[in-house]
């Protein structure tokens, strides 16, 4: 993306209190853009924000776009929807667990589209950030709640992109592997195994959007191999799901 093209726009990054949130928020910054920067944790906000120029915004993710366009001067240009959470667990994973993932990974980006879509269309422009994961096109062993959500989450960015592209609403799925982040060390051994080898830094995340965002891409890919794992998915479903089972056992030998 353009220096030029970010330089003054309006941008918001929830979760953006570390990892790939404070990176993308970095980024963005570092482009010349006004960025809110929004986060539970009051403090951890505050903090990137002092750091980049930024305007702090504590809150719920999916609440805050009113709050943020009266404090980015009337309008969002950028939303990135960051805010996640990794919930572990099986089909037993309690009731509580399941609708936390669904509420943070789902609805806080239905929450958010539904607040900005009316002013994008209006003007025929607007560009909505997903921050998925890879688990959201593949999956993810040891975290039934965290790869069921964002499957969803994914599902929805593309439902957004096919139906409104044409009214000039830019939509980008972001489905990064591993990321050195507080997230990946809560992942434990599931995340020591299938994760860790291959991880890269929050900045590598945002550098792969940037990159997507100048070529006009749907799909950002910051581990390319995501790709042909994607592929293999699709064209070999039992073969997938096999290869997939004999990591689940790996795993289970490991415990």
């Amino acid at each position: 993306m353009e220096a030029k093209a970010v330089r003054d726009a309006a941008v918001v990054v929830t979760g953006a209190g570390g990892g790939i949130g404070a990176a993308l928020a970095r980024r963005f910054a570092a482009e010349g853009a006004r960025v809110v920067v929004n986060d539970l944790d009051a403090g951890k906000a505050k903090t990137v924000a002092a750091e980049i120029g930024g305007i702090a915004l504590a809150g719920d993710a999916g609440t805050i776009v009113t709050e943020a366009r009266d404090a980015l001067g009337g309008t969002v240009d950028v939303y990135c929807a960051n805010a996640g959470v990794a919930s572990g667990g099986s089909e037993a994973a309690g009731e509580s667990v399941w609708a936390q993932a669904w509420d943070v990974n789902v609805m806080a980006h239905v929450r958010a589209a539904e607040a900005l879509l009316p002013a994008w269309l209006e003007r025929g422009s607007g560009r909505f950030v997903s921050t998925v994961s890879a688990a959201g096109l593949l999956t993810m062993i040891g975290a039934a709640p965290y790869s069921v959500t964002k499957h969803g989450a994914y599902a929805f960015a593309e439902w957004l992109s096919l139906t409104y592209r044409h009214r000039g609403i830019k939509v980008h799925a972001i489905c990064p592997q591993g990321v050195r982040t507080d997230m990946l060390a809560a992942t434990g051994s599931a995340g020591d195994l299938v994760l860790q080898p291959t991880a890269i830094e929050p900045e590598d995340v945002a550098e792969a959007l940037f990159q997507g965002i100048a070529q006009d891409r749907f799909l950002i890919l910051p581990h390319p191999e995501v790709a042909e794992y994607h592929r293999a998915r699709a064209a070999d479903p039992d073969r997938w799901l096999a290869t997939m089972n004999h990591i689940q056992q790996k795993w289970e030998r490991t415990r």
